[in-house]
């Protein structure tokens, strides 16, 4: 065999195997999707919940962005707030349908708003729901949350899909060794149980094969740039430190929201429960809020606030299992509050089709 022929036969058993191996990766993923969207996870678009079909005539699209609070972290898909309310107004009298979108993420905070707005303009939405304060407690001392969880992924940047393949098997290996899949996303090194050599054998080849995933994402990230990630406020909100930041990052929200023909509601969470040290801090924060968006948007028939600080009480086990995430029956409540303010919001727009 000529050196040319070694080279191009090398160079076609590299390439060859590059795309074996991205097509089972591929085809394991798809896989997955479909068994943990309806449960914990998200579907191949990054949101939670079925694939929707082709928005249709007459059909009023909602979404909701935010955190694990709208994610509904603890419960299955249809259980979480965006699935309930949907339900909820089905039985709202008028001409066409209105869906509801899961568009929430563990752990994002209120900088996440605009960038998952503009993600998800294909979606065609006509109001947009921003719901987090809890992921933003911290304030401007620690500097602003800026996750953007889907935008860590270079194939969802590059293509729209998001690939659960890595989270699942982390997730499942944090599992084994420590008892708890949330440690998955903690630095917390907390011990739960000791696990046995094979589990710890197990955990080790999923942590592996998660490994190969992001391995292959990052070869993705040279022709794909992730966004730089930085909250510059400019003083118009009129919020006070420490909330200048989160104030910010909400204004930037619906303003962009505004821009694209949207309409916006702007949800203060339920507070936590008398007696928690977050409590005060949660109510100034909401404070600041309500104020800026008073001051920007007061007579701005497109734009809204509603406060469910007293809708749901954490400190009941019933309604919360953390005295945070709400259980099932708390996102019923929670949902079932919320609806009265989107029928009121769709009514003085007239937008509803």
């Amino acid at each position: 065999m000529t050196r040319r022929r070694r080279v191009w036969f090398g160079v076609t058993a590299i390439a060859l195997a590059s795309v074996l191996a991205v097509g089972a990766l591929l085809a394991v993923d798809v896989y997955l999707h479909g068994r943990f969207e309806k449960s914990a996870g998200y579907n191949v678009w990054g949101y939670r919940g079925p694939v929707l079909a082709r928005k249709q005539a007459g059909e009023f699209r909602v979404v909701m962005a935010g955190g694990s609070a709208a994610y509904g972290y603890g419960t299955n898909w249809n259980e979480a707030i965006p699935a309930l309310l949907e339900q909820r107004l089905a039985s709202t009298p008028g001409p066409s349908a209105i869906r509801v979108v899961n568009l929430g993420y563990n752990n994002e905070g209120a900088y996440s708003f605009k960038f998952t707005l503009d993600d998800y303009l294909w979606l065609d939405y006509d109001l947009a729901l921003l719901y987090e304060g809890y992921n933003d407690l911290l304030g401007d001392g620690s500097g602003p949350n800026t996750q953007v969880f889907r935008h860590e992924s270079p194939v969802y940047r590059l293509t729209g899909y998001l690939p659960i393949f890595p989270v699942v098997f982390r997730e499942k290996a944090a599992a084994m060794t420590a008892g708890d899949s949330g440690s998955a996303y903690s630095s917390e090194q907390k011990t739960v149980f000791r696990p046995g050599l094979a589990a710890r054998g197990t955990a080790g080849v999923l942590n592996a094969v998660a490994g190969v995933g992001q391995a292959l994402e990052q070869q993705l990230s040279l022709v794909t740039e992730a966004p730089s990630r930085e909250v510059l406020v400019d003083e118009s909100t009129g919020c006070r430190y420490p909330w200048q930041t989160y104030c910010q990052s909400v204004l930037a929200a619906v303003e962009f929201a505004l821009s694209r023909g949207k309409q916006v509601l702007v949800i203060t969470q339920p507070h936590f429960a008398a007696g928690n040290a977050r409590r005060a801090r949660h109510e100034a924060q909401q404070q600041e809020l309500s104020g800026m968006m008073q001051r920007k948007f007061s007579g701005q028939a497109r734009v809204g606030s509603v406060d469910l600080g007293d809708a749901v009480d954490l400190g009941d086990p019933t309604l919360s299992f953390d005295g945070m995430h709400l259980t099932a029956r708390g996102n019923a409540i929670a949902a079932e509050a919320l609806a009265s303010s989107i029928v009121e919001q769709i009514s003085r727009t007239g937008r509803r089709p």
